[in-house]
């Protein structure tokens, strides 16, 4: 029979993937001699096969349930519903990647009525007896059954009011048996039957919602954003309770062995007197700083330190903890590899390696790639911060600069960023639910909570800048508004936040380039060291192109030639060539289009000393350059002797039904060879004149032919490119190498490759074209219907922004495994976005591209993951 079930006794940290990372380490830290409560893990297997039957739990796996169930009862010395010694746990989800916040939790359960008078009694503690039931009935009531959270949040805001107290501490233990009684008439107009008693009808309720909220929407987000595929599953922890809330001798905290936002060494943390873990985590109350314990608990204090370092020792990483003390017993209830900021893991990383704790390799194994863009965005201007004053500070949760229009949902952030807005979310304190709202804001302003509460973490790991915590902000969210040092902020309105120094400021405050030093350069030599993959860039001028050389780009893998067209001084001139009646009116327009596309290839060649540009012809359809507006159109009709009427005859038959599969990319130069001709006279021009200039750089201009499908094509218009490009050389006298190569976007190009190969000096594939004419969707329309294949599991990901390994990738193999043989020379690229997502990347690796291209600030995450994608290829052999 399989095993379904594991006692912490029986797994190991290797156990991951079956035990999820909170129940291998919760196993780790028991083999070696932490204090951990014990109990049992259902694997992530079991989560996987109770979706498999229907969303239940099947009968073998129940009787192992209950089997482990007795296990711990002889273990703790504790039965469920007992009168003597009842038995309390929590169960708690836990999937193979940590996903914080993302997931459900139940605490206390187990609890009825007589069981809360026995541990009453036996406690000597009737408030803390009764302070577990209203939370136990409260949490299985919004996790369990579905019923909000918010209806029991405003009876307790009554209850507060009606006694005249600001805290829930504040509350008598009568008052919380009045809670308790009022929560549960809550749940049966709600549900419809009582709240169930039964200790192990409460578990399996318990567990069926755990692996359920593997499912639900928060949890779909977070996975595609973070590469974690649906088919993992997540496993349920049940661990026997210890309580921080029993009194003040009692505590829960959270805590980092470094710092998560600086990763500055030193033990960085929050704790809270008489609590339950979720008191941190939520941000329901603002925490005191884990220094503070040791005036309170000197002797767990000085334990848990010691627990922190051995932690750290034991896996080589910073670590996050969550811990209870209970009546002055140190208990640890979880760890994991610390989130933390991009900043934070290029110094741990770096700071590991100092303390011979880790290899080069691993330190750049380490770092999550995607995070590296957090480095590279706009901070605050340092002249226009030292003339604001701030209006309120909270805690720096997570650093960058935000500024935006105020909002108060999540659904309002998304409405308004989807029109181009840019806003920040202010919320009394986020929950799981905020999670796209939080994505689509620019940064987010909390009330309430600590560095460690949800909104924090989740930032951090979002790399969002994010200020938690301040509690001057009175808040209405009711109507949409928030008072902040005497000055009314209604939603609209403009507000800067500051989540290094948690700094908040009225207005908007000007932001500059983010300054990159320090580990950043360590972790990026080290990853040139170890990578294979080149990296390059796609850059259409000057400006993109230098801040692609600052970032490492090691040359140009794709310039889309159509971006210089559309500047006031040149889009004229096009516009006439479109609609020129014969060759002679087109070449004398795109003469005057010439000097201005030499002078744009000057400047990229000298942007990129001598290191590979390629240079794409023109590709999109020509309807995206004719004029809509009247004034526009006129003027064309004047300049072209024709009537406004005319043109607008011939702006209509350019129209096309399926213009993304129509008169575009290499068919453009087939109809009409002069945009060719043109375009070959100003790159050659270009690569000749920056040559003479700078001897010492190799300039080998790259011609790409976008769009190819049958080899005919490519030589038609090779033969224009050549001849054309020949002649300017002889004419110049001058010894100039260029090459001409293609696009690989269409699938026939991929089949054919071996054909195309013995005329192309280089391919290179056009990802976002090539997974579009292999699914045959429409990338501008895919958004109308990709949350629906989400919903329903047909995707994970969306095969725009993550390459499809299993089609588009096989294709890609394809073109490699035709094409050099047929031309042992041909050098291989991709230049769609995908060039830099770090699963791509790896991919690119793999199959052995020579290198990506990626939007410049995608660079140095382009460098780290082809990096990685070396250094676990040579673990491999």
């Amino acid at each position: 029979m399989k095993k379904w079930v594991y006692l912490f006794t029986e797994g190991r940290a290797d156990m991951r993937n079956l035990l999820g990372g909170k129940g291998a380490n919760l196993a780790e830290m028991t083999n070696i001699g932490l204090p951990v409560p014990q109990g049992f893990t259902i694997t992530t297997e079991a989560c996987t096969q109770y979706y498999e039957d229907g969303r239940e739990i099947n009968d073998e796996i129940r009787g192992q349930i209950e089997e482990y169930i007795l296990k711990m009862e002889e273990i703790t010395g504790k039965k469920f519903g007992d009168k003597e010694n009842p038995l309390l746990v929590s169960v708690r989800s836990g999937a193979r990647a940590s996903m914080p916040g993302m997931m459900d939790t139940i605490l206390n359960l187990g609890l009825n009525e007589e069981v809360v008078e026995v541990i009453a009694r036996k406690s000597n503690n009737p408030r803390w007896a009764w302070d577990c039931y209203r939370r136990f009935i409260q949490m299985y009531s919004d996790v369990v059954m579905e019923v909000g959270k918010k209806y029991f949040e405003e009876l307790i805001d009554k209850m507060k009011e009606k006694r005249g107290v600001k805290q829930d501490v504040d509350l008598t233990a009568d008052d919380l048996k009045e809670l308790a009684c009022q929560f549960k008439s809550e749940y049966k107009s709600k549900i419809g039957k009582d709240f169930p008693d039964d200790p192990k009808e409460q578990l399996f309720g318990a567990i069926k919602a755990v692996f359920r909220s593997w499912d639900n929407p928060r949890a779909n987000v977070y996975r595609r954003d973070n590469d974690i595929p649906y088919s993992w599953g997540t496993a349920v922890n049940v661990q026997s309770m210890a309580f921080g809330n029993m009194g003040d001798d009692c505590g829960t905290g959270v805590a980092f062995t470094r710092d998560p936002a600086t990763g500055a060494k030193g033990l960085f943390g929050e704790f809270l007197t008489n609590a339950q873990g979720e008191d941190v985590v939520a941000g329901v109350r603002t925490p005191m700083h884990i220094s503070e314990m040791e005036e309170k608990f000197p002797e767990a204090f000085k334990q848990f330190k010691e627990v922190c370092e051995i932690l750290e020792n034991h896996y080589k990483d910073m670590q996050d903890m969550e811990f209870t003390v209970e009546a002055g017993k140190l208990y640890m209830l979880q760890t994991r590899n610390g989130k933390r900021t991009a900043q934070a893991a290029l110094k741990i990383a770096c700071d590991l390696v100092d303390e011979g704790m880790r290899t080069e390799e691993e330190a750049v194994a380490m770092i999550d790639p995607r995070n590296l863009d957090t480095l590279l965005h706009p901070q605050f201007d340092k002249d226009a911060l030292k003339n604001a004053t701030p209006i309120g500070k909270g805690l720096g949760a997570s650093p960058g600069a935000a500024c935006g229009k105020i909002v108060f949902n999540a659904e309002t952030a998304i409405e308004w960023a989807e029109r181009g807005e840019k806003v920040v979310l202010v919320r009394l304190e986020t929950s799981p639910e905020d999670i796209t709202g939080m994505k689509a804001a620019e940064g987010i302003l909390t009330v309430r909570g600590g560095m460690t509460s949800h909104a924090a973490v989740v930032a951090r790991g979002m790399g969002e800048c994010c200020v938690s915590g301040c509690g001057d902000i009175t808040m209405d969210e009711e109507n949409k508004r928030f008072t902040l040092a005497g000055k009314e902020f209604n939603e609209g309105d403009f507000i800067s936040i500051d989540g290094s120094t948690g700094n908040i400021y009225d207005g908007v405050i000007k932001t500059v380039d983010a300054k990159i030093a320090g580990e950043f350069g360590r972790i990026m030599n080290w990853a040139d060291k170890y990578r294979r993959l080149k990296v390059r860039t796609n850059a259409d001028t000057p400006a993109d192109a230098k801040k692609a050389r600052e970032l490492g780009a090691e040359g140009i893998g794709l310039c889309r030639t159509e971006h210089m067209f559309f500047e006031e001084d040149r889009i004229a001139a096009f516009r006439e060539m479109i609609v020129s009646d014969s060759v002679e009116e087109r070449e004398e327009a795109l003469d005057k289009i010439l000097p201005y596309q030499q002078h744009d290839f000057e400047g990229l060649f000298e942007a990129l000393e001598g290191n590979p540009v390629t240079i794409r012809f023109l590709d999109p359809p020509l309807h995206e350059f004719v004029p809509t507006e009247e004034a526009d159109i006129e003027k064309l009709a004047k300049a072209k002797g024709k009537t406004v009427a005319e043109i607008k005859a011939m702006i209509d038959s350019l129209h096309e039904f399926n213009p993304m599969m129509g008169h575009r990319g290499c068919r453009l130069s087939v109809t009409y060879p002069e945009i060719a001709k043109m375009q070959t006279k100003a790159v050659i021009r270009a690569a000749i004149n920056v040559s003479k200039k700078h001897p010492e750089w190799k300039i080998v201009p790259e011609i790409m032919i976008p769009l190819v499908s049958d080899i005919k094509e490519f030589k038609f218009v090779k033969k224009i490119v050549v001849k054309v490009a020949d002649e300017e050389i002889k004419a110049a006298g001058i010894d100039l190498n260029y090459e001409v190569g293609t696009m690989i976007e269409i699938p026939r190009a991929a089949l054919t490759a071996d054909e195309i190969a013995k005329e192309a000096d280089f391919f290179c594939f056009g990802t976002n074209d090539l997974t579009q004419m292999t699914y045959g969707f429409s990338r501008d329309d895919a958004g109308k219907f990709l949350s629906a294949y989400y919903d329903t599991k047909i995707f994970e990901n969306n095969p725009f922004a993550r390459l499809d390994r299993d089609g588009v990738g096989k294709l890609m193999e394809m073109t490699l495994k035709l094409g050099r043989p047929a031309n042992p020379k041909l050098h291989v690229g991709i230049c769609g976005e995908h060039g830099g997502d770090p699963s791509s990347v790896e991919f690119c690796n793999e199959i052995g591209l020579d290198y990506v291209s990626c939007s410049p600030f995608r660079v140095p995450i382009a460098r780290l993951a082809a990096a990685q994608a070396a250094i676990s290829d040579n673990k491999k052999i």
